[in-house]
């Protein structure tokens, strides 16, 4: 990112930071085409936290700050690295990322993941796993019930567990119709995750002994297109549809699911973060990050 875009983005966090308590859907982050924000995060104290997926930085805007802070620098990884999932864990006080890396001169383009986690404080690194295999994404997680962090690899399609306190991940569930895994998250407990490829959504089974089964195609009652972030409020499950330009709020019902378009128009929205009244929405093709109301 240039010195100029870098300026831009700094002014656009801070006008909208002034008025993040009354947030609306005209509230603009970040206005810049070439940030790409790709997912986000609200830390403690109403921090927010945006990766972005054309550049090796995570910015994080303080309530009331005046500046975007570059809060995670990778640059000195090389060219062509840059971060999908972002997930504030407060009860450890760490920032997970996913950290993505093409592989040099791979023919065809390959790349290799990394799940990374910082001090949620100070930036300072922490863990970092590399996902296994010659090709993968790492793109997003969720901290379960049992304090593990479950990560998605969308390609070749598996869920990652890493127990509470642990360095090294284990492989969870790897299953054909994960091909295309993207968000996942958990309602009442129950883990849910969709398919950026074929558009679906599913529930994960787990039996008396916590091993899961064959995911649980969720019917639908309207298309979805594109799911990509997938978070969960208000008993509802929060999704980001990159394909349709929609937030939905899904309302599960056993094996059904009923969809309530929350805002519609956006380009390529990615991410979705709760936050108190608000939603944020990482908007990736319009280079910006938006707010709009929780529902009541």
């Amino acid at each position: 990112m240039s010195r100029s875009n870098v300026r831009r983005l700094a002014v656009c966090i801070a006008v909208a930071t002034v008025f993040v308590q009354a947030a609306s859907a005209a509230d603009i982050l970040i206005a810049d085409a070439k940030s790409q924000p790709e997912s986000l995060t609200v830390a403690p104290g109403g921090v927010l936290i945006v990766g972005s997926a054309s550049s090796p930085f995570v910015y994080r805007v303080r309530p009331g700050s005046t500046t975007a802070e570059k809060f995670i620098d990778v640059s000195s990884e090389g060219a062509g690295t840059f971060f999908l999932g972002m997930l504030a864990d407060a009860s450890t006080n760490t920032l997970w990322t996913c950290q993505l890396a093409p592989v040099p001169n791979a023919n065809p383009p390959q790349r290799h993941t990394a799940l990374r986690s910082f001090d949620l404080t100070t930036g300072a690194p922490k863990i970092r796993w590399n996902l296994p295999g010659d090709s993968n994404v790492c793109n997003d997680f969720a901290v379960g019930p049992d304090k593990a962090l479950y990560i998605t690899d969308t390609n070749p399609g598996r869920i990652f567990r890493l127990p509470a306190g642990a360095s090294t991940a284990e492989l969870y569930l790897e299953h054909p119709t994960l091909r295309g895994v993207d968000g996942i998250t958990f309602l009442d407990g129950v883990l849910y995750v969709n398919n950026v490829i074929f558009n679906k959504l599913y529930r994960i089974p787990v039996d008396a002994a916590g091993k899961p089964g064959t995911p649980v195609d969720i019917w639908i009652d309207q298309p979805i297109k594109g799911p990509d972030g997938m978070r969960a409020a208000n008993g509802k499950l929060l999704l980001a549809e990159n394909g349709s330009g929609k937030i939905s709020a899904l309302t599960v019902n056993g094996d059904k699911a009923s969809v309530t378009v929350l805002k519609d128009g956006l380009n390529t929205p990615t991410g979705v973060e709760p936050a108190g009244d608000t939603i944020w929405i990482a908007e990736r093709g319009a280079g910006k990050a938006v707010s709009i109301a929780m529902p009541k």
